[in-house]
């Protein structure tokens, strides 16, 4: 019975000392590198009205938000699963800026089900998004920085795959789909399900050219991937083409850009499909089948809250990129702290002080408790030396 009080709920951690020190020296050399870049932070509060949460992006994330009534008003709250659609509403509702607006977020979010490369059911959210501007540019800024942020986290040989919604979406269109049919071959695309493919577009009654084109897109991924959908998609209407130019400025972008990453195609890999509305991405990292960080371009977002401007973002989570980096506990060793004795003179306080304000960790012996310095974190200590107060090995 007191050992059940122990056990934490099953994808919920407690971050002890050494790994703090890690994750809180890391958070603040990410949010750095992010104001660098001109990302603005916002804090979105934890819980949330449950139709806040469950907009835009949030449709994709009902099953995995914990709901709770509120007792104050009665209606449904929900603890956050994804700050999304959080920071579009602060964009929409609350900034309402005409120019462009960088904006970048890091915080605790809670899932009903571990999902997430790091098996935690509480991720720690860290991303950045760009809302106004429509642009290459903006796909290419976005993934330059989710690139430099695993590089700063000590993530090394990563790829990116690419993809864009608007492919499968305007064959959707092109073949007149009805929603029922579309979300049914779309379901088996993502499982790479061929032979149930088969037969769903059988059953469409669409033609032999417009069932090969839908077929296909199961095959198109690989590096070569836009030479070959340009081919078995010449017969697609005007946005399909217009999807793959996109698709092909941004590749040849991040070439000049990061020409040492690996740019890969999958143009049946369509995360987050119901709501995003053009090019799609996620990184990955060695040792890592799951993808470490994902994004998109979801320009229908802010709508809900009555203001849609173009928007493009990434997300990762920084309990897993402290398990996947490499060389983060040597770059943030502590360095031995100072033990100083419990004593009222006015000169051990002043040369405490001096020591704090240098930076240095200065650790109070307790009376009645005393320890070996090393015990304590400690490398040396301060002794009384001839009237003042001096530092020694321990």
């Amino acid at each position: 019975m007191h050992r059940e009080r122990w056990l934490l709920p099953a994808g919920i951690e407690e971050v002890l000392p050494s790994q703090a020190r890690i994750m809180e020296m890391l958070r603040r050399e990410l949010l750095d590198l992010f104001r660098g870049w001109g990302y603005e932070l916002v804090i979105p509060p934890f819980i949330d009205y449950l139709e806040s949460l469950l907009t835009g992006t949030g449709h994709d994330l009902d099953l995995q938000t914990f709901k709770l009534i509120d007792q104050l008003s009665g209606r449904l709250l929900g603890i956050r699963a994804d700050m999304t659609p959080q920071v579009a509403r602060m964009d929409a509702h609350n900034l309402r800026r005409e120019v462009p607006t960088r904006l970048c977020y890091l915080g605790t979010v809670l899932h009903t089900r571990s999902d997430g490369f790091a098996g935690t059911r509480s991720p720690l959210q860290l991303g950045a998004e760009i809302y106004g501007h429509a642009g290459v540019e903006s796909d290419v800024e976005i993934l330059r920085l989710l690139l430099r942020t695993l590089e700063l986290a000590g993530i090394a040989d990563i790829h990116l795959d690419l993809g864009h919604v608007g492919i499968f979406r305007g064959l959707a269109r092109q073949c007149a789909l009805q929603g029922e049919q579309e979300n049914d071959l779309f379901d088996a695309l993502q499982r790479k399900a061929i032979t149930e493919m088969g037969e769903l577009v059988s059953s469409f009654g669409i033609s032999a050219d417009a069932s090969r084109m839908l077929l296909g897109l199961a095959e198109l991924n690989g590096d070569d991937a836009l030479e070959r959908a340009r081919v078995q998609l010449a017969a697609a209407d005007a946005a399909v083409h217009a999807a793959l130019d996109h698709l092909s400025e941004v590749a040849e972008q991040l070439e000049r850009w990061v020409p040492e990453i690996p740019v890969h195609f999958d143009l049946a890999e369509l995360r987050g499909y119901h709501y995003k509305t053009g090019v799609v991405f996620a990184a990955f990292g060695p040792g890592s089948g799951q993808e470490i960080a994902r994004g998109g371009r979801y320009d229908d977002i802010g709508a809900v809250f009555g203001r849609a401007r173009p928007a493009v973002g990434f997300s990762t989570d920084l309990k897993g990129l402290i398990r996947l980096g490499r060389g983060l506990e040597a770059r943030y060793a502590e360095a031995a702290g100072v033990l100083a004795p419990w004593s009222d003179d006015p000169a051990l306080g002043e040369a405490v002080a001096r020591l704090r304000a240098a930076g240095r960790k200065v650790v109070a012996a307790l009376p009645g408790a005393e320890a070996p310095a090393q015990a304590l974190g400690c490398g040396e200590v301060l002794r009384l030396r001839d009237g003042g107060w001096v530092v020694e090995p321990a």
